[in-house]
């Protein structure tokens, strides 16, 4: 079975902007074979607990100072024990002498307190909080089941300026799959940011041109991550050829227009969108069965994906505002000082990768991406 279709077959409808234009970075060779930027950060991650948790951590240290750790364990991290615990767990994870932050959320519940919520985010132990709807997407069904049973926390955020996080899907039975992030935005996200228009509000992994719309004419307190599947894939992956479980995640991959509007969004410039993997490991037997887990692991190669599309669409020169600048500026964080390098050649994908024993299968398996990561 192939196991991530290719690429260029998903893009058949694609228009770029053809070969790389504008150059102006901090360094780049004389037949732009390298690239030199500060060091990323990863604005949302899932590195998962336990044996997994040990095996996939360094694939985000090692490109990444920083990430937005997700809280939908089991059981979720809903309070500050379980969030100091949980980011000790992920620095005792570590390879020894790599450095990397993480930054942990708070999985908000019906149940949440406002007061504990903003105790842990004035003593640094949540730099955010996470909005699940309930049964929306892996281990949320301890999720909020109404926007209006958390209303006091958004509120208490919104005054204390603690960033939101949101899975944005609805998750009515009677809503199509692909509608969900849609009827999301009209029924949920617009009234709540007319309600707390100082709620700083982070759209997570979004997925189609209604989503960039929203975040473009919002205000400045809206802003959006953008993974490197949802602008290398449409739902062919999916769905062409054969059902593919490796290229199935939550929100799922819309339409083509949608894929390319998500590639104009991130390339754009604009401060409102940044890198966020949403990189979801599960064991290929996992997504491999009756009821496949949602979720691509792209921590691996995630510099090199994001690098293609940017090449691709004529726009490097923003490489750098995306990846490094955008997000830690949104959050009101530093900008990492350190600085990564990617060239440009061949790095082979493999099929697979070992997580204590058993195989995870990478985003772009068996492919060959044009820019490696050098650290």
């Amino acid at each position: 079975m192939e196991l991530f279709p290719r690429t260029d077959f998903l893009r058949q409808d694609s228009v770029t902007r053809g070969p790389c234009l504008r150059i102006n970075l901090r360094e780049m060779g004389a037949n732009m074979n390298m690239i030199t930027i500060r060091r990323p950060d990863d604005w949302h991650v899932h590195l998962r607990d336990g044996d997994m948790l040990r095996s996939v951590v360094a694939h985000t240290a090692r490109q990444f100072a920083r990430a937005i750790v997700m809280p939908n364990l089991s059981p979720p991290v809903t309070d500050i024990r379980a969030g100091r615990a949980y980011r000790d767990r992920i620095v005792d994870a570590l390879p020894e002498g790599m450095a990397f932050e993480p930054l942990i959320t708070c999985y908000l519940t019906d149940g949440t307190d406002p007061n504990d919520l903003a105790r842990g985010f004035e003593e640094g132990v949540f730099t955010a909080a996470k909005l699940y709807p309930a049964n929306a997407t892996t281990n949320s069904a301890h999720g909020v089941t109404d926007i209006a049973n958390i209303e006091q926390a958004l509120a208490r955020m919104a005054g204390i300026g603690m960033p939101l996080c949101v899975h944005g899907e609805v998750t009515d039975a009677q809503i199509d799959v692909f509608d969900r992030e849609k009827v999301f935005i009209e029924r949920i996200l617009a009234p709540l940011v007319e309600r707390l228009p100082a709620l700083k509000v982070i759209f997570e992994h979004i997925t189609t041109e209604d989503a960039v719309r929203f975040v473009e004419e919002a205000g400045d307190t809206v802003a959006a991550t953008i993974t490197p599947q949802h602008l290398h894939i449409n739902r062919n992956a999916m769905l062409a050829g054969g059902i593919r479980p490796h290229a199935y995640c939550l929100p799922v991959a819309k339409r083509e227009r949608h894929r390319l509007a998500l590639r104009g969004a991130a390339t754009s410039g604009s401060p409102k969108f940044f890198l966020g993997t949403d990189s979801a490991p599960h064991t290929r037997e996992a997504k491999e069965n009756a009821c496949g887990c949602a979720g691509i692991f792209n921590a691996p190669y995630a510099l090199e994906s994001y690098a293609a599309v940017f090449e691709e669409e004529g726009a490097l020169d923003r490489f750098e505002g995306f990846t490094s600048e955008y997000g830690a500026r949104f959050y009101g964080l530093p900008l990492n000082e350190e600085t990564v390098r990617l060239e440009k050649r061949n790095c082979p994908v493999p099929e697979t990768i070992d997580a204590a024993g058993a195989a995870i299968v990478p985003f772009h398996a068996g492919e060959t991406l044009g820019w490696k990561f050098v650290g």
